[in-house]
């Protein structure tokens, strides 16, 4: 036996105790209940973490030689900690995950950026991205990508893990969990945020031109992941939030081959929290409705607030679930959403951002959201997300987990 067997069979066992458990399918059936729209309770579910600054006693740190099984490996050794340490609502998928090997030629045109780092360790930098996309004639250089899956490899690296640990946990090759559209935040990082809010005002046309293209190059990427079954129907989260549903699959779904009406779609326009409701509804949402058609169901929404245009994203085609930032207003977004979506509401990240954090004011600002949300009828789930810090201090998160867990316990 290998050193990185070794390893991966260790870290199997103690995750096939952790998944197989009535908590975890408990877990399971809330999240379901949730996005199902018949919320038992609300689920807390915590994401996006420092992982750098979380490796206290080793338990993150990774041992295996070979490349792509330290990936499996930091897969197992994240989720048991988060298990361990801030469980939360998580559910613990009950297979190991290997990801199809998926290629693209890529659009045309490729991003061109400078960073800076305040921390050499974390992947949180900031961006300026230098503008590709100048003058009308950039979209000539604009095409579909061409998609391609890796069987070879795919199998390749199933085998290994399956050969390693399949008589421990079970072992899945899985298609992509997300396909996103983000198409304004593409357009601000091949244009520059400044020219995209510039020429939304000064070239109008300009940009209907690129929202048009890439909305075509979406839909041909959907058309192709459902050509090359690339799609992962069992969908156990979606970027942060809780993914399980019984809505899906569709009643059509033949049991092989996934199809874009099988799984959720995602859209987000982060950069327009800049521009006004008319400007959204001009050039965001009538080709996020195109790029979210095909879809089984739809979450839209990340960073940006939209308290205050619940009326233009309910336009969106297989509509379920609308994010609410810590920048929304939480009152009026639960007013709008009521019991016709869910509610993703997102608790400040900096509350756990500094060495110390402040107990009474996390327990003020959930018990707003839980509030707001219980009054208005409203199903939800309480992430704690975006996480780019917790000053090397991981308590923080433990104490955010057991505060939340409190007030949601006691409702």
């Amino acid at each position: 036996m290998t050193q990185d067997e070794r390893i991966l069979r260790e870290l199997a066992v103690k995750y096939r105790e952790a998944a197989f458990t009535e908590e975890n399918r408990k877990k399971k059936e809330l999240q379901k209940a949730v996005n199902d729209l018949h919320m038992i309770r609300p689920v807390v579910l915590i994401d996006e973490l420092p992982w750098h600054e979380l490796d206290i006693n080793g338990e993150l740190t990774l041992m295996c030689q070979d490349p792509y099984l330290r990936e499996i490996e930091a897969q197992m050794r994240q989720m048991l900690y988060r298990h361990k340490y801030i469980p939360a609502d998580l559910v613990l998928p009950e297979a190991i995950r290997v990801e199809k090997v998926i290629h693209t030629t890529g659009i045309g045109i490729g991003i061109q950026e400078e960073t800076r780092a305040t921390d050499a360790a974390n992947k949180i930098v900031s961006h300026r991205f230098i503008d590709q996309m100048e003058d009308e004639e950039c979209l000539e250089l604009l095409h579909n990508e061409t998609i391609t899956y890796d069987k070879e490899e795919s199998e390749r690296r199933y085998n290994l893990v399956a050969n390693m640990i399949g008589d421990i946990m079970p072992v899945k090759l899985i298609g992509s969990q997300w396909v996103f559209d983000t198409l304004w935040d593409d357009v601000a990082q091949l244009h520059g945020v400044e020219n995209l809010l510039i020429d939304l005002i000064l070239r109008p046309e300009y940009m209907h031109a690129i929202a048009e293209k890439l909305t075509d190059i979406f839909l041909d990427k959907v058309r192709q992941y459902e050509e090359l079954n690339l799609f992962e129907g069992e969908q156990d989260s979606l970027h942060c939030t809780a993914a399980y549903t019984d809505q899906l699959p569709s009643g059509e779904f033949d049991g092989v081959h996934y199809r874009a009406k099988d799984v959720w779609g995602r859209g987000a326009a982060q950069v327009f929290v800049s521009v006004s409701p008319d400007k959204r509804a001009e050039f965001d949402i009538p080709y996020m409705c195109r790029a979210m058609e095909p879809f089984g169901l739809v979450y839209y929404g990340c960073c940006e607030p939209l308290h205050n245009q619940i009326d233009l994203i309910s336009k969106i085609p297989h509509l379920r679930k609308i994010t609410v930032t810590p920048w929304a207003d939480y009152q009026i977004a639960a007013e709008q959403i009521g019991k016709k979506y869910v509610a993703s509401t997102k608790a400040t990240p900096a509350s756990v951002a500094m060495s110390r954090v402040n107990e009474e004011e996390i327990r003020k600002e959930l018990k707003m959201i839980i509030d707001a949300c219980y009054k208005n009828s409203c199903p939800f789930e309480l992430v704690l997300k975006d996480v780019s810090t917790v000053s090397y201090h991981p308590e923080n998160l433990q104490t955010w987990e057991r505060i939340a867990m409190e007030l949601i316990r006691n409702l």
